[in-house]
């Protein structure tokens, strides 16, 4: 049983691979779908532009989909034909990192059945909170890198996901109004720049902020690998 990961270079699509490969399950690619629309229900969009070095990071093959023309249709098109491109490549499933996301699911699974690839969802259904503690337990370094709802603001942006930030988002949600504190919602969206099966970890060289609305995000312009630091002697 060998896999195919769709990854956004997202905590959850990341740590969704890894979880399978820690049971057994290769993952011998990311797969990352490009989406013409900014605003896709289906796909995740900040800085896609990195995962690639994700990929050389963790030592796997990165495939590029692209959607061409926006709206459910031409996504789900392209999807389909990225899913046979995995079968014809000779994988035999996909690995995808839902939580919750009913849409994205169901979406996957068909696409994936006409394909005949089994699917992998190791978080459906996990808590949202010790989904967050189980990434972070993991030593995935994943910081935000945009906030699109009330009552997330700008000053999250960077943040790495640890045990303070998730209690702060836990009583956010409780406190002020609810939402999706693992952000699968598109409350806020992250990045991961670096995990202990890295071979190396992602450096930002230069970025701007991006503002719209309520939506603010961390736009990436350059990165580059770099070697994790030797130990220190003591």
């Amino acid at each position: 049983m060998r896999l195919s990961a769709l990854v956004s270079g997202g905590k959850d699509s990341i740590f969704s691979a890894y979880l399978c490969e820690s049971h057994g399950w290769p993952v011998d690619e990311l797969l990352t779908l490009y989406p013409a629309d900014s605003d896709s229900m289906l796909f995740h969009t900040p800085n896609l532009s990195v995962v690639p070095l994700l990929a050389r990071a963790w030592n796997k093959r990165f495939v590029r989909g692209e959607v061409h023309g926006a709206g459910e249709a031409a996504e789900l098109k392209a999807l389909s034909q990225a899913l046979s491109g995995v079968k014809d490549r000779g994988l035999d499933g996909v690995v995808v990192g839902a939580i919750e996301s009913s849409y994205q699911w169901s979406r996957v699974w068909l696409a994936a059945s006409l394909c005949k690839l089994q699917v992998f969802a190791p978080l459906w259904r996990a808590s949202q909170e010790e989904v967050l503690r189980e990434i972070c337990a993991a030593g995935m370094e994943a910081r935000i890198v945009s906030v699109a709802s009330e009552p997330l603001n700008e000053e999250l942006i960077g943040r790495r996901i640890d045990a303070d930030l998730i209690r702060k988002l836990a009583n956010l949600s409780k406190s002020v109004r609810a939402f999706n504190v693992s952000g699968e919602g598109g409350e806020y969206e992250t990045l991961v720049m670096d995990a202990p099966f890295f071979g190396a970890r992602v450096e930002v060289r230069s970025s701007h902020m991006y503002r719209a609305g309520p939506q603010a995000t961390l736009v990436i312009d350059e990165a580059s690998l770099v070697d994790h630091a030797p130990p220190s002697l003591r």
